[in-house]
């Protein structure tokens, strides 16, 4: 497998549909601003995320593709048909059941979670009413994630990469058809595209799946012998992840207490700090894991680390200018994506510093997304959660500790930090046990990039001073503003990375080499 055009088919899919949901947000930032509304249907619009996480990207997706792999290299196409049935037949009756309880018992969920919304008249039924339209989500998301596995173990990263897009497009309609100077209408709208969005995602992969030779139906639950290995091996970090999962309900539990806008400020921040971190750690994620569990099943250990160390390589060079850039230009770059409409400047400067605060813990966040492959490829499921549980038991304590000190601040700054602890605690274990090491070119190369990170940095900090003026004009002027820091930026880093030998030459000349007789 060929990781960089792996990694670049994800990642670029992938920013298709993220510059899609910007688009959406910008959209949505102008019409609803930081209002209630908006706040109700982000909350909306979390809950079967969360689930998502838990039931079809966690445990799951890190448990269903080894062993997919494995019954594909020993019984081929037959023998993966078959346990892909065998676990969707069990699949699809426990997210029913868990989307139907959720469903009915929606009110007293959001009490429980936003308590707090109840003092703002028309603010929890609204919620409640958006959150029981979005809550079906899980049912076909949880059930793309299947196919998305499927399709991957094939290394047909494409469609699994695209599929998102599907729902930022829906999303988007949906706003633009809504009626206006109607926030709680406009929410209705959004609430309902993200149930069209989640059947579009699901009918698109499953024609890629069948297109692919892979047959899946729904068949008759049973507890076959497949079926046991998985929940044998997935149960009990399911179990465990869904502790882990609370620290989303309590980042939604947190805002509530925050006042007006909190969750929507929270929202828009986390998602550009999402964008290097779906198109590189998660796009990294998703092409090793395959690699990873094959080269351990050859019994090919030098194999697997190097994957890792390559992958490890990789998300540093595009991760580290990433942080720097987003920290140093948070507010033209929030500025110039929601500054309008509704969304006042106060609001974006405060998004602005959330966003400043989050993608410190940025390369963690990326680097666990690159270690944990390591673990599932061996079986190994339960330590990653474990240690997210960990961290979830101090994070809790530790916003009650920081909201009084720093407000909405808090729940950044704890974030990352946790990150950064669940980054070191990963990579001391895999290391005790032999399974990575940083072998000294790397820690040289990742040195360099840092280097030229740092150039890059104090470049953008000299051009943010002297276009200050531009970042609070009209729209033109901050696009103009934001295209100068972004190019600039690019081409300094690069540049410097290139000349100090922070890029890795031979893969960029064979890349180049096997572009050449196309050309």
């Amino acid at each position: 497998m060929n990781l960089l055009k792996a990694t670049g088919t994800i990642g670029g899919l992938t920013m298709v549909s993220r510059v899609l949901g910007f688009a959406r947000d910008m959209i949505a930032a102008r019409l609803l601003g930081a209002s209630h509304a908006n706040d109700a249907f982000n909350l909306a619009f979390l809950l079967p995320n969360i689930f998502r996480r838990l039931f079809a990207e966690g445990a799951f997706s890190a448990g269903f593709v080894p062993l997919f792999s494995r019954r594909l290299a020993s019984g081929g196409m037959e023998e993966a048909q078959r346990f892909s049935n065998e676990i969707l037949a069990v699949f699809m009756p426990a997210l029913l059941l868990v989307t139907a309880v959720f469903v009915i018992f929606m009110p007293g969920v959001l009490m429980l979670v936003v308590p707090e919304y109840a003092d703002t008249p028309g603010k929890l039924p609204l919620a409640t009413e958006l959150s029981r339209w979005t809550f079906p989500y899980l049912l076909f998301i949880s059930l793309v994630a299947l196919l998305s596995g499927v399709l991957n173990s094939l290394t047909r990263f494409a469609v699994a990469a695209f599929a998102p897009a599907l729902l930022n497009l829906a999303l988007i309609v949906a706003l633009l058809l809504a009626p206006e100077q109607n926030n709680s209408q406009t929410v209705r709208f959004m609430a309902v595209a993200v149930l069209v969005g989640g059947l579009a995602q699901f009918a698109f992969c499953w024609f890629a799946v069948r297109r692919a030779g892979v047959k899946l139906r729904f068949g008759r639950p049973r507890l076959t012998p497949a079926v046991r290995e998985l929940v044998i091996l997935i149960l009990p970090a399911t179990a465990a992840a869904g502790l882990y999962q609370l620290s989303q309900l309590f980042y939604a539990y947190f805002s509530s207490r925050l006042g007006e806008g909190a969750l929507t400020m929270l929202s828009y921040a986390d998602r550009l700090n999402q964008l290097p971190l779906s198109i590189i750690g998660t796009a990294l994620g998703v092409a090793i894991l395959p690699a990873i569990s094959q080269a351990i099943a050859r019994n090919e250990e030098a194999e697997a680390a190097d994957v890792q160390a390559r992958a490890f390589d990789l998300s540093m060079l595009l991760t580290l200018p990433a942080t720097l850039a987003l920290m140093v230009a948070a507010f033209p770059i929030i500025g110039a994506l929601y500054r309008g409409g509704e969304y006042s400047l106060e609001a974006a400067q405060t998004t602005a510093n959330i966003l400043a605060i989050l993608v410190t813990g940025l390369p963690a966040y990326v680097l666990v997304k690159v270690l944990t492959p390591a673990f599932y490829a061996r079986k190994d499921v339960k330590t990653p959660v474990y240690i997210a549980m960990s961290i979830l038991a101090l994070s809790i304590p530790a916003n009650f500790l920081l909201i009084p000190l720093i407000g909405i601040y808090s729940l950044a700054t704890v974030t990352s930090a946790g990150a950064w602890i669940n980054f070191v605690l990963l990579f001391a274990i895999l290391y005790r046990r032999g399974h990575f090491r940083m072998p000294a070119w790397l820690v040289s190369r990742v040195a360099r990039q840092l280097l030229a990170a740092l150039a890059m940095a104090a470049a953008l900090f000299g051009l943010r001073t002297l276009l200050a003026d531009w970042f609070l004009g009209n729209v033109l002027e901050r696009a103009i503003g934001l295209a100068l820091l972004v190019g600039i930026g690019g081409l300094t880093y690069f540049g410097v990375a290139f000349l100090i030998g922070g890029v890795d030459r031979e893969a960029l000349a064979s890349l180049r080499r096997r572009r050449a007789p196309a050309e």
